[in-house]
């Protein structure tokens, strides 16, 4: 475990990677969550992130909630706390508990789209890119313009960290998948990168 006070350690971390952590987080612990949607615009992140890290004075440990995501988190400095960061390339890796295991998964089934708590409770999920959808051009098209989007995958892979109750999440996932015709699969998740990333120890 490292040695410097919780109260002195910062979490930053995106709104769906908090959700794996915040059982495991010291109750002094400072935390910051970053909105989901930054993912998509990786030079907005690394200066949402690095702005964060500015603003995080009275933090001498700094624990990054992010993957690579599109080398976003390359280049982040700061001149008076440690950073500490997964090196993954992104999140699923995080919720699978390791990059071996992610990469065995995507050998498995590269075909896949996964869910967790997180990516359903902000919105990023195939069911919620379908309505906005449908709202802008009417079921028919939407459904087409989807299918066209979903027709590499072939399975939705809920990931069972663990981390909080599933049931309703496990339900969302396999309907989700029933409506566009992908197979549903359990897979579980692992918190160890987690664990590691809040108390160590820190390797390369």
């Amino acid at each position: 475990m490292n040695s410097i006070p919780t109260a002195r350690t910062k979490v930053i971390a995106c709104a769906t990677v908090i959700e794996e952590m915040q059982s495991l987080m010291p109750a002094d612990m400072q935390r910051q969550v970053l909105e989901f949607g930054l993912h998509l615009r990786p030079g907005e992140l690394t200066k949402a992130l690095q702005t964060a890290i500015d603003q995080s004075a009275d933090a001498d440990l700094i624990l990054l909630g992010y993957g690579q995501c599109s080398r976003a988190v390359i280049g982040l400095h700061s001149d008076r706390a440690t950073l500490v960061v997964p090196r993954v390339d992104d999140c699923i890796a995080i919720f699978l508990g390791s990059r071996t295991a992610y990469q065995q998964q995507a050998r498995h089934e590269p075909g896949t789209y996964y869910l967790t708590k997180g990516w359903i409770e902000v919105g990023d999920s195939p069911f919620e890119e379908y309505k906005r959808m449908i709202a802008r051009y009417g079921e028919p098209k939407a459904f087409t313009m989807f299918n066209l989007m979903l027709k590499n995958y072939t399975r939705l892979a809920f990931i069972n960290t663990g981390a909080y109750e599933l049931e309703h999440y496990r339900e969302y996932a396999r309907q989700t998948a029933a409506h566009f015709g992908l197979r549903f699969e359990e897979i579980e998740g692992a918190p160890s990168l987690v664990q590691k990333l809040l108390l160590g120890p820190w390797d390369d």
